[in-house]
């Protein structure tokens, strides 16, 4: 059985452009586990990947590397992207995207930043490392969040409402490997990238990597890099996540990433761990 179905049908209400500014208003289906004043980091992320995608590049470039740095919370008023390319080139480019948040003061801030390594694209078929594929989640087996998730509330509102999950679980040779979907559009009346849809998906990787209760400790991430080796294709991605924690009240989270096809790539987020008061 599916989680309960969102009442939002995209993540973003486009508003127009201005000043080379695309504006924005984040729907519910944005909202944090943490907060329901800010955003979860999935949606930004793949908004973002989206300004990215959207500069026009030389031909036959595909984006290796993106780091998404969260530099504070990202509200639910007007939102806007613009991206940049930083550092032109025929073999290797870099990019940056911003995404700014409305103030009180009528002013705007930078609340995230996407920066994004573009390579050329050539014949390496012959060097390709192989991957085992794994059978990814359909209508009928997708399911709810973790039972953990349930119980705290996160699976009925916000961003992870959003989301089908499928566990492969004991039995297969990565029993934590977990198959996700986004069930909305990332902006309203557009049909979003596969890199974009896998964006919003991977940011979940810090929650299921942890097993640590809700009940008794927060772990946030403050940025997202994802490393690739190809683009994702369709609509069903796979994290093998583990978060890693140390003793000095930080950690970081790693996750093997796949779609249906097998591996695509690495990601790895900063975490901070806090201790809920009793």
């Amino acid at each position: 059985m599916s989680s309960p179905q969102t009442t939002d049908a995209a993540y973003y209400l486009p508003l127009g452009v201005t000043a080379g500014y695309e504006h924005f208003t984040p729907t519910q289906s944005t909202v944090s586990v943490w907060t329901d004043s800010m955003q979860h980091g999935g949606p930004p992320s793949a908004l973002l990947v989206r300004a990215l995608e959207g500069l026009t590049q030389v031909p036959g470039m595909s984006i290796s590397r993106v780091t998404v740095d969260i530099l504070g919370a990202i509200g639910l008023s007007q939102n806007r992207t613009r991206a940049i390319v930083t550092r032109p080139g025929r073999q290797i480019s870099q990019a940056t995207a911003e995404l700014d948040v409305l103030g009180p003061d009528g002013r705007f801030r930078t609340a995230a930043r996407a920066t994004a390594w573009l390579l050329a694209s050539t014949d390496t078929a012959e060097l390709v490392t192989p991957s085992e594929v794994f059978g990814a989640a359909t209508e009928d087996t997708a399911g709810g969040a973790p039972p953990d998730w349930i119980a705290m509330g996160w699976a009925t509102t916000g961003f992870i409402s959003s989301v089908d999950f499928h566990r492969l679980g004991a039995g297969s040779s990565r029993p934590n490997l977990t198959w996700l979907r986004s069930r909305i559009h990332l902006v309203e009346g557009e049909t979003a990238s596969p890199l974009s849809r896998f964006a919003c998906v991977v940011d979940i990787a810090n929650g299921l990597g942890s097993t640590l209760s809700p009940r008794e400790w927060t772990w946030m991430n403050t940025d997202t890099t994802i490393h690739l080796h190809r683009p994702p294709t369709g609509e069903w991605f796979g994290v093998d996540a583990q978060l890693v924690r140390g003793e000095r009240g930080f950690g970081y989270t790693a996750a093997d990433l796949f779609d249906q096809a097998g591996s695509v790539g690495r990601s790895s987020q900063t975490v901070l761990l806090t201790r809920l008061p009793v």
